[in-house]
């Protein structure tokens, strides 16, 4: 059985995972943070630049074992911002020519379903991925990856952290929503916007800033009834994807779905239509390594020639 080391690197964090099989040996990863606005990239590059040498060692001291050990490396090639995927892509070459550790570049989106899979017991599920940068509704159908729903304008994280930071919280501004979020039950009605299968944000954040302005509600209560509207949108079209393709499983993936509340509206609409809801622990729903190298493990085929490159912008059907 192989051990694969895999590397993440699409945004704030870097992460480094090591793997024999399904088993997790190690999942080491550093973010990028800021007290004030979002990530920069170039910042956050030059974060994963001082760092990634440290994170590695770590890793292998976690898993007890030399990079001699190492089987296989697979790295995130993208989707996700440039300088960052550079940096993992300059980690992966600097290995590669050392050791002779051959490589494989794995989806960053898909790498978010095979961890889910590999993790819990779901066979064939739909995948509802909501992260900073990507929400996207995805399920293997007719022998490929399909997005069945994704949003129109930011990702859910992004849009809790443009709110968040609106209302000066620093960055990531997901789990400090959470929290003001819990000091209230009072929900105030927010644009619910859900075209087909896909969601918008932008008018349910013009409307929050609106009303933040007026100072005429409460902060707590704003934060409220952003979650239970938002992650009432995600749900419909994940439902829907569920019923479209006849699937009674769903997974959740990416940082959002560390939201207790959004968790538990997931395990309701499944008890309500009689599926199953599969919620990998929350080190395994954040960016990290592990889920790299597991799907990189997945997918490695010796015969094939891999080309050391990063696809910032390469979609989960692209696949």
């Amino acid at each position: 059985m192989k051990i694969v080391l895999g590397i993440e690197s699409t945004a704030h964090t870097f992460g480094i995972g090591i793997t024999r099989g399904n088993k997790v040996l190690a999942n080491v990863k550093k973010n990028y943070t800021t007290e004030k606005g979002g990530i920069i990239p170039v910042e956050a590059a030059r974060h994963h630049e001082k760092h990634y040498k440290e994170i590695i060692e770590q890793a292998l001291l976690e898993a007890k074992l030399k990079i001699e050990n190492i089987n296989l490396i697979a790295f995130s090639q993208g989707p996700g911002l440039s300088p960052c995927l550079r940096v993992g892509l300059q980690a992966v070459k600097e290995l590669h020519q050392k050791y002779k550790i051959p490589f494989i570049g794995v989806n960053h989106c898909v790498a978010h379903l095979e961890v889910g899979k590999a993790v819990t017991k779901a066979k064939d599920p739909v995948l509802l991925y909501v992260s900073g940068a990507n929400t996207q509704v995805i399920a293997f159908e007719g022998g490929k990856y399909r997005i069945f729903g994704e949003t129109l304008d930011q990702g859910t994280g992004n849009f809790l952290d443009s709110f968040a930071r609106y209302i000066g919280l620093g960055f990531p501004g997901g789990p400090k929503i959470a929290e003001l979020a819990e000091k209230s039950n009072n929900y105030i009605e927010l644009p619910y916007s859900v075209k087909g299968m896909d969601i918008s944000f932008t008018g349910m954040l013009t409307k929050l800033k609106q009303m933040y302005d007026s100072k005429k509600y409460k902060t707590e209560d704003l934060a409220y009834s952003l979650q239970e509207t938002a992650f009432a949108m995600l749900l419909e079209v994940a439902e829907r994807a569920m019923a479209h393709c006849n699937k009674n499983e769903l997974l959740l993936g990416g940082g959002v779905a560390c939201n207790k509340r959004l968790k538990e509206m997931a395990n309701i609409m499944c008890k309500e239509r009689n599926a199953k809801c599969f919620i990998p622990e929350n080190s395994l729903l954040v960016d990290n390594g592990a889920m790299i190298a597991i799907t990189g493990a997945k997918f490695y085929n010796p015969k094939k020639k891999y080309i050391l490159d990063i696809k910032p912008y390469e979609r989960t059907d692209d696949v």
